[in-house]
């Protein structure tokens, strides 16, 4: 995935470098801005106000959002999308409910879960195979992170 504002940790010449996690330093504001940027989830939370579903960033909003019917297979190009923003959303609760647990960003701007243990989750690609394929299912990608 590639996020536009990490640019700024790329160097000026145009070769990529290890980038410096934006997260993980001891700079909190800059870590809560990128938190809140990854948060947003724009079309994940539309198409599930659509349905009914409000998103309050709870583990309960996972297991509604895994019955909801897959509507968004029908559209191949809102597909990869979609799935990113399960992914980012699922990332979001994890990291405001589970007890250690932070956004860290790998070199070249893929954002990750690190559990306090110091797995890391690639919650972006959970949820587009969960948009894909429907499994795994968020809920229980969240049930197995809360468990570790």
């Amino acid at each position: 995935m590639n996020i536009p504002f990490l640019d700024n940790w790329l160097k000026r010449n145009g070769e990529e470098q290890e980038l410096e996690d934006p997260i993980a330093d001891d700079d909190p504001e800059r870590a809560a801005a990128v938190a809140e940027l990854l948060s947003e989830c724009e079309l994940l939370r539309v198409r599930a106000g659509q349905s009914g579903l409000e998103l309050d960033d709870s583990p309960a909003s996972l297991t509604a959002l895994d019955q909801l019917p897959p509507r968004w297979r029908d559209d191949p190009e809102e597909l990869p999308w979609l799935g990113n923003d399960a992914g980012l959303y699922l990332g979001t609760v994890i990291v405001r409910t589970v007890p250690g647990a932070v956004w860290h960003i790998w070199p070249g701007g893929h954002p990750v879960v690190r559990l306090a243990s110091g797995r890391e989750i690639s919650v972006v690609e959970a949820g587009l195979e969960w948009a894909v394929n429907g499994a795994p299912q968020l809920s229980q990608v969240y049930a197995e992170a809360a468990e570790a």
